[in-house]
């Protein structure tokens, strides 16, 4: 048995970029560990989705949890730094946003956690947060710094086939579905060139969906996410994407804890 370490930005964020590889983890006996580095603090909500004197944290926090226990997670931290919001926003600024903290600072905290639990794999993002998020860039920063503190041996960065997004995009928009996918200008993923890793999570799509749904407050039931049908859903997140630093050029692997 081996453990796993999946670190990300916010609530959500693990079942949308990981977390087929983190219940076919759990299957197979491995121990997973979700770290998130803020509490997502900045996210929205429609009026009246929250009970009255709720903070949207504790609800968030509580959503990830059950998202968690879909997702086979045997223990979940949060390293207490503040949502950063979008890139160019007031919120950039506030002192404890997680953008805003000092790396090495940060990377003790997660490597104290990677230590404690005999970390085998660790899961961050790819060099520009997926698509430029601050808090997501950070998770870059902290994590390496982290594996290097603890010794963790292998470190993927998980991200996206901006290949296929775009070709699945232009493929739309022929169909005449013109809001299909990321904006244009929006600097996405990494080229399949660059990426190692392809995770193929199929069988876990309803796993996924389900984990999805347990974010209610970010993940509504007619967003992008869960008004997909099954098999435009199944093209968009039945793979998962990542980097191993050193490995390539090109995909090599199709399991993150193979051999351990």
């Amino acid at each position: 048995m081996a453990t796993l370490v999946t670190f990300h930005a916010h609530p959500d964020d693990e079942c949308i970029a990981c977390g087929g590889v983190m219940r076919r983890a759990a299957d197979a006996g491995h121990r997973v560990v979700l770290v998130v580095a803020t509490r997502g603090e900045v996210g929205e909500v429609p009026d009246g989705f929250l009970a009255d004197g709720e903070q949207l944290w504790e609800r968030r926090v509580a959503e990830t949890r059950a998202a968690a226990d879909v997702l086979g997670v045997a223990r979940v931290e949060f390293l207490g730094y503040r949502d950063s919001g979008m890139a160019g926003t007031a919120d950039n600024d506030h002192p404890a946003a997680f953008a805003r903290a000092d790396v090495e600072d940060a990377a003790r905290k997660l490597a104290d956690i990677l230590i404690d639990e005999k970390a085998d794999v660790l899961t961050v993002y790819d060099d520009n947060g997926g698509y430029g998020h601050p808090d997501h860039i950070q998770v870059h920063h902290v994590g390496y710094r982290a594996a290097e503190l603890a010794g963790t041996p292998r470190v993927y960065e998980s991200t996206m086939n901006r290949d296929r997004i775009q070709a699945d995009a232009a493929a739309a928009r022929e169909r005449g579905e013109t809001d299909w996918g990321p904006p244009e200008d929006l600097v996405i993923g990494k080229p399949e060139a660059e990426l190692t890793a392809a995770v193929d999570v199929t069988e876990y799509l309803p796993v996924k969906r389900a984990a999805m749904r347990a974010h209610a407050s970010q993940i509504a039931e007619d967003s992008f996410f869960l008004s997909l049908p099954d098999a435009e859903f199944a093209r968009a997140f039945g793979t998962e994407w990542f980097i191993r630093r050193g490995a390539g050029p090109g995909i090599s692997e199709t399991d993150l804890l193979a051999g351990l």
